[in-house]
């Protein structure tokens, strides 16, 4: 059992480094095509890398949907999730962007007692309020220019992730986790496309490595993050999801020499030591329980 913690907590630090090293990767198409187009690149690239192993184990019956409503619902949601990061990173740094997109575990809490029909006591909507009061610490609703467009689309972002959160957690008493994934990156591809025609660029042949860098690192991100939550309990390796932070402040400073400033570290502080309270919290109250409001949606 303690061998499978380390193997999960691992895989969720190797998932974590890999979907950051994804988002500097749109973060770097974002500056040539919309919000759109790049969405629509980021699922038509990653499509190949995990249907391959589906292909190798001809495991093709495990992609047949059964809650089609509740795919078609998280393909919109998806859509929605990447155009509004793709958005958010494009006009603030990653570790913005990360700071405020990492309190969707507090809106999973909370949107789960209206959607699921779950208890939440008084203690955890203190911290889902404190959370959330450091997400408007970095949104600097004070002065000119009250909150950026940047930091609104990171919020929503975050919402929509949380939505789609709780979508997995229906979708998996009945579909498989390759039937989630893989149909979300499709609709994610079409959707993105034809909302993108408009305005449409052509792919400059200088980003097609990107491109393919951000399908498969973007792959290879889906596949640790299943493994991680596949080995060990939510509750042991959600927590580490959070050094995610640490990813886009080296990469901000390694790629785009810039670093956050002391509000965003403060108010990132608060948001993450909610989330941790609320982990510590769901551990406590079922030990043996995957019970925690929290998930791995693809990305």
């Amino acid at each position: 059992m303690r061998n499978e913690s380390l193997q999960g907590i691992s895989a969720m630090l190797l998932s974590v480094g890999a979907f950051a090293l994804m988002d500097a990767g749109l973060k770097q198409l974002s500056e040539h095509y919309s919000p759109m187009q790049v969405s629509c690149l980021r699922g038509a690239a990653s499509l190949p890398f995990i249907l391959l192993p589906i292909a190798i184990r001809k495991e093709w019956h495990s992609l047949r949907p059964v809650r089609w409503g509740l795919h078609l619902a998280r393909g919109v949601l998806g859509v929605i999730m990447m155009a509004t990061f793709v958005y958010a990173v494009s006009v603030l740094s990653l570790a913005n962007t990360y700071a405020i997109v990492l309190c969707a575990p507090l809106f999973v809490t909370a949107l789960s007692v209206p959607l699921l029909g779950e208890h939440v006591g008084w203690r955890r909507w203190v911290v889902i309020l404190t959370g959330l009061a450091g997400v408007l610490t970095m949104l600097r609703p004070s002065g000119e220019n009250l909150i950026t467009l940047g930091g609104i689309a990171a919020v929503i972002c975050a919402l929509t992730y949380a939505l789609s959160v709780i979508a997995i957690r229906v979708l998996a008493r009945t579909d498989t986790t390759a039937s989630t994934v893989v149909w979300l990156m499709l609709m994610l591809t079409v959707f993105s496309g034809v909302l993108a025609l408009r305005e449409w660029r052509p792919v400059r042949e200088q980003d097609l490595l990107w491109i393919l860098w951000v399908g498969l690192i973007g792959a290879a991100g889906q596949y640790f993050v299943t493994l991680a939550f596949r080995k060990s309990s939510p509750s042991v390796v959600a927590p580490f999801e959070y050094t995610a932070l640490l990813w886009a402040v080296a990469l901000d400073w390694l790629i785009w020499s810039t670093l956050p400033d002391r509000r965003t570290l403060l108010g990132g502080s608060i948001v993450i030591a909610s989330g941790l309270y609320l982990i510590f919290r769901e551990h406590s109250r079922g030990r043996g329980a995957a019970g925690r409001a929290h998930g791995s949606p693809a990305r």
